[in-house]
C-alpha cells in the first residue's frame, strides 16, 4: 500500500513538472496595454484599431496607415519587448506609406523587460495568430497584395508564421536583422536586410541564409556601417525594403 502510495505520488509530481515545463509564459498584456497608452495619444501618422486572437480572445492594438487607390498593403512586424511605433519601426510603417503602401503595424507579444530572447520562443504561436489576423484585416480591407516586413524577433516570429501555412494574399517577405541561419522551406520572395555592423549572430550566419534563398526574386542586402537597428542609415534601409516590395508586390 505504502509502496503504490509512494508511486502515485512519484507520478503526480512528475506530471506537475512536466506540465510546468512545458507551460507557455502569458504575454505580458499589462505591459502592452501601458504601451498603447503611450502610444495612441501621441500618434501622427495612422488610426489604432484593435484585433483579436483566437488564442484568449487578446485584443491587441495595430496601427493602419491606408494609402488611397492602392491593393498593396504592408504587415510590419516590430522586434523584442517594443512597440508597433518604436524608432525604425515607425519609420517604416510610416515612410512606406508615403511611397505608396498601406501599412499595418502590429503589437506583438511582449514579457517583461528583463527577459532574455530565449524566453519568448514559446510565443511564438500566439504570434503567428497575431501576424495572421492583420492578414485577415488587411484582406478585408480589399488588398490583394500582401508582404510581411519584419525585424529582428519579429522575424523569427514572422517566419514561424511563414512556415505555417500562411494566406496566399502574402507574396513577399522582407527580413531585417534576423538571426537564423536559413530560410529554409520557404518559397516566397525574400529581402535578407542587415547592417554590417549588426550583431554577431546576424552576421555569422549571413552566408548561410544567403545560400537558403530559394525564390528567383530573393536577395540578400548588407547595409554599409549600420548597426542593428539601422541608426542614421533608415533612409537606406527604407530605400531598400521599399525597392523590393514595388519588385514583388504586382
Amino acid at each position: 500500500m505504502k509502496k503504490n502510495l509512494l508511486l502515485g505520488l512519484m507520478a503526480g509530481l512528475a506530471a506537475l513538472f512536466s506540465l510546468a515545463v512545458s507551460a507557455e509564459p502569458a504575454a505580458d498584456y499589462a505591459r502592452e496595454k501601458k504601451w498603447a497608452d503611450e502610444v495612441v495619444p501621441g500618434l501622427v501618422v495612422g488610426d489604432p484599431v484593435y484585433l483579436q486572437t483566437p488564442r484568449g480572445h487578446h485584443k491587441f492594438l495595430a496601427l493602419f496607415a491606408p494609402v488611397a487607390d492602392t491593393h498593396k498593403a504592408v504587415v510590419v512586424v516590430h522586434g523584442m519587448g517594443i512597440h508597433p511605433d518604436w524608432g525604425m519601426v515607425g519609420t517604416l510603417r510610416s515612410e512606406l506609406a508615403d511611397r505608396g503602401f498601406t501599412t499595418l503595424s502590429i503589437q506583438m507579444p511582449v514579457l517583461a523587460a528583463d527577459a532574455k530572447g530565449e524566453a519568448y520562443t514559446p510565443t511564438f504561436p500566439e504570434a503567428a495568430e497575431r501576424i495572421a489576423e492583420a492578414v485577415e484585416f488587411l484582406k478585408a480591407k480589399g488588398y490583394t497584395q500582401l508582404a510581411l516586413v519584419s525585424h529582428s524577433m519579429g522575424s523569427r516570429m514572422s517566419r514561424v508564421y511563414l512556415a505555417g501555412k500562411p494566406d496566399p494574399a502574402v507574396k513577399s517577405w522582407a527580413s531585417l536583422g534576423i538571426s537564423v541561419d536559413d530560410y529554409a522551406a520557404l518559397k516566397l520572395p525574400i529581402l535578407d536586410l542587415y547592417g554590417d555592423n549588426d550583431l554577431p549572430a546576424v552576421l555569422a550566419n549571413a552566408g548561410k541564409r544567403k545560400q537558403s534563398l530559394a525564390a528567383a526574386a530573393s536577395r540578400q542586402t548588407m547595409i554599409a556601417r549600420a548597426d542593428h537597428f539601422f541608426t542614421g542609415h533608415e533612409a537606406d534601409m527604407v530605400a531598400a525594403v521599399a525597392d523590393f516590395l514595388a519588385a514583388t508586390l504586382k
